[in-house]
């Protein structure tokens, strides 16, 4: 029997409210006399979405904004009520679903683990006995007798998925709150969700725009869009999907780059004294201009740029980035020409890659131009998308993971390998 069942669930919200006396009553008029109003439609934050949940099943929630997804976990947690439909929830559930939820900020850090305890109907004795592992798992040892309204957002946030995943509720859910910390403390977390995972098969609902940590973590995926399911799956296919979706929002809004007022690509140092007037991909090999190429083929860069003044000792530093902006490569004139001085006029220069060792895939170019006291002066991310292509690779040999394709061999031995008789 599945501990979760989402049958037909629909809610509906209603956009706006008329707040003119006169209005609200011409209006209950026309009801009364069965004629139209002015009232808006209401909004279906979810639409008709069924699905089940078994015990033990890690289930991914993504989806683009406003597509459902927190809306949905309110309904798993019975903090929001169904407009149409049901839901069916077998087992305690702890609900880490926004900052600060269930955290009173008038009580300290210490009556909060007790409160959320007793919220979730954990006895006084074992919220006593697990009291120790929650603070130390915090790392709010200090300021554990400080009210929580003293606190930063980032402090509460530990606060709370500390008391939400020690706490022996069934279902865990947590909603964007697997980033919060420092690094240190993120890894805590992910080591924690694992071992709630993979060693005390806890039934776990997450949602998080960080789809390479939903593909990890994730036996399953439910992809949301406009309040409807349109993907449920497995995580490697569901991601796949989300991400395609966005790579093709990604391109559609690539347009945005440049600045229509000037002509050129926007800068996020507005005041600075370049302007970066154009800048193309070729082929390394026939200098045709080119929107993407083959894996492992050579690439160069042309950057057009024009000094408003004169620039002493720069540094020009160039790289590509998943469209997703998780940085692969950075490369910088520094390494090889040092510091570089433009006199004020246009320029050109070439950013040559002999080997483009990206997997398949599309990849977004990021530029920036650093002055003598290593201050960024011109910087620009995403600003054009490079389409990576299998070529002569066979792409069903290619590995599922990865971003980058080193040169390699494999050499087997034959002396290491068993005699099967």
């Amino acid at each position: 029997m599945p501990i979760i069942e989402v049958n037909h669930l629909t809610k509906e919200y209603q956009l706006g409210h008329i707040t003119s006396l006169k209005e609200t009553a011409l209006n209950t008029l026309k009801r009364l006399t069965f004629q139209p109003t002015q009232e808006r439609e209401n909004f279906k934050a979810l639409d008709d979405v069924n699905f089940h949940i078994n015990e033990g099943e890690v289930l991914g929630i993504i989806g683009h904004n406003g597509a459902g997804k927190s809306t949905l976990l309110k309904h798993l947690a019975n903090i929001s009520k169904p407009t149409k439909g049901e839901v069916i929830v077998r087992g305690s559930v702890a609900p880490l679903i926004e900052v600060g939820a269930g955290v009173n900020p008038e009580l300290t850090g210490r009556e909060n683990i007790f409160l959320n305890g007793a919220i979730l109907g954990i006895p006084k004795k074992i919220i006593k006995r697990k009291l120790d592992e929650i603070i130390d798992f915090s790392e709010l040892e200090q300021f554990i007798d400080t009210p929580v309204k003293r606190y930063s957002s980032g402090m509460t946030v530990k606060l709370g998925f500390s008391i939400a995943t020690s706490m022996d509720a069934d279902i865990l859910i947590v909603d964007e709150v697997l980033s919060v910390g420092d690094m240190a403390f993120q890894r805590k977390c992910f080591d924690r969700m694992e071992n709630l995972i993979k060693r005390r098969n806890k039934t776990v609902l997450v949602v998080s725009h960080n789809i390479r940590q939903i593909e990890r973590m994730s036996s399953r995926v439910l992809l949301l869009e406009s309040g409807k399911i349109i993907t449920d799956s497995n995580a490697k296919e569901a991601c796949s999907i989300y991400y395609n979706k966005s790579t093709d929002k990604v391109i559609s809004n690539l347009g945005s780059s440049i600045d229509n007022s000037s002509g050129y690509y926007k800068n996020k140092y507005p005041n600075s004294h370049i302007d970066v007037v154009s800048i193309s991909f070729l082929d390394l090999k026939t200098n045709a201009t080119i929107l993407g190429l083959n894996m492992h083929d050579g690439l160069k860069i042309k950057i057009e740029f024009i000094c408003n003044k004169d620039i002493d000792k720069c540094e020009i530093v160039a790289g590509f980035h998943t469209t997703d902006f998780i940085y692969i490569s950075s490369s910088s004139t520094a390494s090889s020409l040092g510091p570089l001085s433009f006199p004020k006029g246009k320029h050109c220069i070439e950013f040559q890659v002999p080997d483009v060792a990206l997997m398949p895939g599309v990849f977004g170019f990021r530029l920036s131009f650093i002055d003598s006291c290593r201050q960024p002066i011109w910087y620009a991310e995403n600003i054009k998308l490079l389409k990576i292509t299998p070529g002569l690779q066979d792409i069903t040999n290619l590995p599922k993971g990865g971003l980058v394709d080193f040169r390699h061999k494999w050499v087997c031995n034959p002396s290491y390998i068993s005699n099967p008789n």
